[in-house]
């Protein structure tokens, strides 16, 4: 860390700024904004400083610069063309023990102006320690965009109820627990639409309400794997968390965004491993959010496609629990997206379906005349153990032999494989593929060569070569 970042209070401290020019007047507009005494070294003042020498907000100091200038001054700040005066300055300052700044010569700066995202007195700065300002300030006009206007008054209410938080709960764990709790209520809201004195009512309530009530169950969908994809509404809810319950299909780089002082439970299922019952993991959401705890359930993809979340949920319900789901990115939008494999388009598919390869043993037959259908996507989920069936299936009931099929291995992640080869050839496919995997079947897939983008760190292969050959060079 080259910079330490902190935030200084120069309420009625005297700032020296040596420089009258507009650069100078940018830095002392942030000076003026934190209330700080400005003084200024110019032999003479832009037109902005002009107006601001004669409403008395800054005091012209001097025309030129001398060293007993820097005795009485919090920091310093140099903003001027002149090569050699900033030096003297930066050495002078540093004698002194002064924090500096010269502007745009980042080795003479003792400290640094970060980009500012200002909702007073809730206020977030960002720095690149000099490296890349632009970048900064890119950053900084998301974080814009992100922030809600009202954020500097809820804080403000916030400020004015810590003392009697504090009272009402003596545990730091139970008012962290009652601050999260009123920033996801209607207090939020009301705030945002200007109901000043509904939110104020809002948090009085919650003030009154048990914090030792059952606690919430929230389903979230991890997506595909990309963290990148994790909505923000479910990043929100993983900080959150008092307890997280993933899956295998959930990546590392998703699950190291929930807080870090969350339990973390595993309850996946997967082939040929120890697998935790669905009846298990219902169980359990139950058991911990009757504790108190807020369990975030953190499912692979999207929560209701594929994902017995509605399970869970109904689980839920019937205990009592309170609720609520986060839509995630299902592995067939998401997989297929960094595949560059359309899953409908004009000229060679006007359906999808999503469909799981993985049914209940009492379950209905497969609808084969249905999937087999010509000019339609088959995205299928869970489909590498019975590969083999769905090939000869779809073939037999009238699905061509050469349909393009691929089959994306751990889609959308550094490391995913996009195997393509033919519906005859699925079988083949899949045994060489990483999983997870999704099969993607019909015309979309040849489209995959040319609207290929994402750079994995592994090579695709394009299973329209011999498989034999591949195979040969594989080992």
């Amino acid at each position: 860390m080259d910079y330490l970042p902190i935030f200084a209070d120069l309420k009625g401290r005297p700032v020296l700024v040596v420089g009258g020019g507009d650069v100078a007047a940018r830095k002392i507009e942030l000076l003026c904004r934190a209330a700080a005494l400005v003084q200024v070294v110019s032999s003479e003042l832009c037109t902005k400083l002009q107006v601001l020498h004669q409403t008395q907000q800054i005091e012209w100091l001097a025309t030129e610069f001398d060293p007993t200038h820097l005795d009485a001054v919090f920091l310093v700040i140099a903003a001027t063309n002149d090569h050699l005066l900033n030096r003297r300055i930066y050495s002078e300052a540093n004698i002194r023990y002064k924090l500096v700044n010269i502007v745009d010569d980042r080795p003479k700066c003792s400290f640094i102006f970060p980009s500012i995202v200002d909702r007073s007195p809730f206020v977030v700065a960002l720095s690149s320690s000099g490296t890349a300002p632009v970048l900064a300030r890119m950053f900084r006009e998301k974080l814009e965009a992100l922030l809600p206007t009202c954020l500097g008054q809820m804080a403000s209410v916030a400020g004015g109820f810590r003392d009697i938080v504090k009272q009402r709960f003596n545990r730091m764990s139970d008012r962290r627990r009652f601050w999260e709790r009123v920033f996801y209520s209607l207090f939020t809201n009301q705030k945002s639409v200007g109901n000043i004195d509904e939110a104020i009512h809002t948090l009085q309530r919650e003030l009154q309400a048990d914090l030792n009530s059952e606690g919430e169950v929230i389903l979230v969908g991890a997506g595909p794997g990309d963290s990148g994809l994790l909505t923000l509404r479910g990043l929100q809810m993983m900080q959150l968390a008092d307890v997280v319950l993933y899956d295998y299909l959930v990546s590392d780089e998703v699950l190291n965004l929930a807080r870090r002082d969350a339990d973390r439970i595993c309850v996946g299922k997967r082939a040929g491993v120890h697998s935790v019952p669905q009846e298990e993991t219902n169980c359990l959401l139950v058991e911990l959010a009757r504790k108190g705890k807020r369990v975030v359930r953190l499912k692979g993809g999207d929560p209701f496609i594929f994902g017995r979340g509605g399970e869970e949920l109904q689980a839920a319900q019937e205990a009592g629990i309170p609720f609520q789901v986060v839509p995630g990115v299902t592995a067939a939008t998401g997989a297929t997206a960094y595949a560059g494999i359309p899953l409908t388009h004009r000229d060679h598919a006007q359906s999808v379906l999503f469909i799981t390869g993985h049914c209940r043993t009492d379950g209905d037959g497969i609808d084969w005349p249905s999937l087999a259908r010509v000019r339609q996507t088959l995205a299928i989920y869970m489909g590498t153990v019975k590969a083999a069936e769905i090939s000869e299936g779809l073939i037999r009931y009238g699905r061509d032999a050469e349909t393009p099929v691929a089959v994306i291995g751990r889609g959308t992640q550094q490391d995913q494989h996009v195997l393509t080869g033919t519906l005859a050839q699925l079988e083949m496919l899949v045994a060489v593929a990483p999983t997870p995997a999704l099969l993607v079947i019909g015309e979309v897939v040849n489209l995959h060569e040319q609207l290929a983008w994402f750079q994995s760190s592994n090579r695709r292969r394009d299973f329209s070569l011999p498989l034999s050959a591949w195979l040969e060079e594989k080992s």
